[in-house]
């Protein structure tokens, strides 16, 4: 564990909170996010990924500033999933894209907030039973055969447990109003469909977790590196994603290149355990070694991929302004919560459910 400041926690917490405000307050009017205001908000999020880094390497030491850094560039990664769920949610229930980002932002809440639980409990269990890295490396290599095998489970938005349980809760109407969650109807308080597309964000967090838990505890088992870490990775997803959506299946070599992290993940868990248990004569992966191999197949994965396209046309562009990233709707007129099964089918989920 790091000797971490009270102060750097607040400083910590200051920032995202400051943060997610001016981000509120920038996007209070829903309006359609292009490719270059995506692209200076992702700019903004990762610079303070950057800059936070940095005051981790001079306050905190090397080791955690290594540390820190690996665990959001493997986060940053493992998030790529992320996007093509929200591509699929939004276009399963026809979000115009105008209030996307509103959703986006309570998913973001949701996932700090829950994250925070997950990784709060893995740390506490790791620190007490260290034997449980063995069952987080078996998990993360059960990832790796399904992506290599591309025997992956199928996230489909409409069969959400966390959309079932939101109708049992509160009616839902068929049609959207507008940005609102709740709008009241003969007298009665009714959720729009909007907040059906927050419930099946927030059920998806869920199940990234299965994967991002164990593999940022394989670099660190302290809470302020890893709270942090996934903290500043998720804050900027929503920028990424509004950034990338029409360029997602270009980078068709990432998952394998995934498939490469988990499994080297997956090992340096075991080698950590058992230089606990074991013997310390077993050798453990350092820091420095993973951050390397964790940036090179990322690197090596966007380069084929760059220089690889996949068959088949595609549009080799970013998103316009006036063009929908997910397939909805050029008008915005959206149908009910429940709309039609998309044409593709579910996504594709890399981890385990």
């Amino acid at each position: 564990m790091h000797d971490v400041p009270l102060w750097l926690w607040m400083v910590f917490a200051v920032t995202v909170i400051v943060s997610l405000a001016i981000d509120l307050l920038a996007h209070r009017q829903a309006h359609v996010i292009g490719f270059r205001e995506a692209a200076a908000w992702s700019a903004v999020w990762v610079g303070l990924a950057i800059i936070f880094g940095v005051v981790v390497f001079l306050v905190v030491g090397t080791t955690a500033g290594v540390e820190y850094t690996t665990a959001w560039l493997l986060e940053k990664s493992l998030s790529v999933d992320n996007l093509f769920v929200f591509a699929l949610i939004f276009g399963y229930f026809k979000v115009p894209r105008a209030y996307q980002h509103r959703v986006l932002f309570l998913g973001v809440l949701g996932a700090l907030i829950f994250r925070g639980i997950f990784l709060a409990a893995g740390v506490a269990v790791v620190s007490r039973f260290t034997a449980v890295l063995y069952g987080f490396a078996a998990i993360l290599f059960w990832s790796t055969y399904k992506i290599l095998k591309e025997e992956d489970d199928s996230f489909d938005p409409g069969k959400s447990i966390a959309v079932k349980l939101l109708r049992k809760i509160v009616p839902v109407r068929d049609e959207y109003a507008g940005p609102h969650f709740f709008i009241k109807e003969a007298g009665k308080r009714v959720a729009t469909p909007l907040l059906a597309v927050v419930a099946a964000i927030e059920a998806a967090d869920l199940v990234f977790a299965v994967d991002s838990v164990p593999a940022v505890l394989a670099v660190s088992s302290d809470a302020f590196i890893v709270y942090t870490s996934n903290a500043f990775a998720i804050l900027g997803l929503r920028a990424l994603y509004f950034m990338l959506a029409g360029l997602l299946d270009r980078f068709h070599y990432l998952s394998k290149g995934l498939a490469l992290i988990l499994a080297f993940i997956g090992v340096k868990l075991i080698l950590q355990a058992s230089h606990k248990i074991i013997s310390t004569d077993v050798p453990e992966i350092p820091s420095p070694l993973s951050l390397a191999a964790i940036a090179t197949v990322l690197a090596v994965s966007i380069a084929l991929s760059m220089l690889r396209p996949p068959p088949g046309p595609r549009e080799d562009r970013p998103v316009s302004d006036t063009e929908s990233p997910v397939g909805s709707s050029a008008t915005g007129d959206p149908p009910g919560a429940s709309g039609p099964e998309p044409t593709d089918g579910p996504a594709k989920r890399h981890g385990p459910n």
